[in-house]
């Protein structure tokens, strides 16, 4: 563990090939997926986040996507000429809006989920408890600075 604290910008450098290279390659997975919809990776994100967050208010939605409303305003308007979102209007304010995934919209993150989970799975198929424990950990740190 101590080489750690000594880990050059060479390593560094390949360390962070490496999630790019990672991030690619599962996303990659799903290109045919999203081009049978005609939708990008944008929208996958967007879908994969109201799968996960159901009933996600626009503004969280923002937040999560650190993108501006216009980009985001664009992908939902895909998403909806494509019959894939419904929204709701908060009970206690109306200016909220909430996004949901209908029954389409369901479907079609299970595709995208379901050739994406192969790769993820065998890799942590592939790893020790600990390793996956530990790459989680690692994962979280990066995520929050």
């Amino acid at each position: 563990m101590k080489e750690l604290l000594y880990l050059k910008d060479n390593q560094l450098k390949h360390l962070i090939e490496k999630l790019f290279i990672s991030y690619r390659e599962t996303f990659s997975d799903s290109k045919k997926i999203l081009d049978k919809y005609s939708i990008g990776q944008a929208h996958q994100k967007v879908i994969h986040l109201l799968s996960m967050y159901e009933g996600i208010s626009i503004s969280e939605l923002l937040k999560k996507l650190k993108v501006t409303k216009q980009s985001l305003n664009r992908i939902l308007k895909d998403l909806i000429k494509l019959e894939m979102i419904v929204f709701e209007k908060d009970n206690l304010d109306t200016r909220i809006k909430h996004v949901f995934l209908n029954e389409k919209g369901k479907k079609i993150f299970s595709e995208i989920f379901e050739i994406q989970k192969k790769r993820i799975y065998n890799a942590l198929l592939d790893s020790k408890s600990e390793e996956v424990l530990n790459f989680d950990r690692v994962l979280n740190k990066i995520i929050n600075g």
